[in-house]
């Protein structure tokens, strides 16, 4: 199988949306001239997460459709450029935008459209439709199938969100992200990547976004190796602030022979011990004002 390269692409965005698909098409053919595999954007590319201060019918007028010229153009260059590339948008929806990612695969098939289910409801983003589920797709890359599942930003503090992508199969999660990677953000990634043994790569924008610092990261999930005493660091790249394209080379076989003998990911799950955990009663100290169910 080899290693699948993975290119985060911490950028800083434009002003428009042209602006941004025209930055977003140049930085996919540098991707793909370091031997990009998968390209991956950060949160909300289309009109840069810029949905704070400013008035709600601006910016939810900057919502585009999942099939329009925006995503056409990336599934075009994806076939064109032979690599993955999952790109993310505001998107058009009835009732309200949805917070998404779009995963073409080397060959310019759209394999699922993701809308990010935890919203962030406590802010701004409660103005948006969550998705209402999470999607793995097989996806053929020159390193054969992998299970790719996506997930976004606020997702990655709910372990439910990667758990069940890790039982849909994944091998490996994509996080568009849009805000500050502190310690406890990244151990969350880590923890993510730990407990299903999945690869999560996560891609941010630069620090010179608003409430940004780049970090973008992967964590490979390989906690220990036979010729290895006591366990590694799963983290295989970490960014810093600047903007670029920032490479990580995801060894496929020493994933898949991990998880076929360690003791995580769904090896000792005991689901019927766990039904607390579908519930939806919210009781103090969790109650919020606004929440949606």
């Amino acid at each position: 199988m080899g290693i699948l390269n993975l290119a985060l692409l911490q950028i800083a965005p434009r002003d428009t949306v042209q602006g941004n698909l025209e930055k977003g098409v140049e930085y996919c053919r540098r991707a793909r001239e370091l031997g990009a595999d998968i390209a991956l954007f950060p949160e909300m590319w289309s009109n840069g997460y810029r949905i704070y201060g400013r008035p709600v019918p601006e910016w939810t007028a900057e919502a585009i459709p999942a099939d329009g010229p925006f995503a056409e153009t990336f599934r075009a260059l994806a076939a064109q450029l032979g690599m993955a590339i999952g790109v993310t948008l505001l998107e058009r929806w009835a009732g309200g935008p949805r917070n998404s990612l779009i995963l073409f695969d080397r060959f310019g098939r759209r394999q699922f459209v993701y809308g990010k289910v935890h919203t962030c409801d406590f802010d701004v983003e409660r103005n948006l439709t969550p998705g209402d589920d999470f999607y793995v797709a097989e996806l053929d890359t020159a390193c054969g199938p992998v299970q790719v599942g996506g997930m976004i930003c606020y997702d990655r503090e709910f372990p439910e969100s990667a758990r069940i992508l890790m039982l849909k199969g994944a091998e490996l999660i994509l996080v568009p992200n849009a805000c500050p990677m502190e310690i406890n953000r990244l151990s969350q990634l880590r923890a993510r990547a730990y407990e299903n043994m999945t690869a999560i790569a996560t891609c941010n924008y630069p620090q010179t976004v608003p409430d940004c610092n780049g970090g973008s990261s992967v964590f490979d999930g390989v906690a220990y190796l036979p010729e290895l005493e006591g366990s590694r660091d799963t983290c295989i790249l970490q960014a810093d602030g600047g903007e670029g394209i920032f490479m990580a080379g995801l060894d496929l076989d020493q994933l898949r022979r991990y998880r076929q003998s360690e003791v995580h990911g769904n090896a000792y799950r005991r689901p019927a011990r766990y039904g607390l955990l579908c519930g939806t009663a919210v009781e103090a100290p969790f109650i919020r004002e606004g929440r949606r169910q």
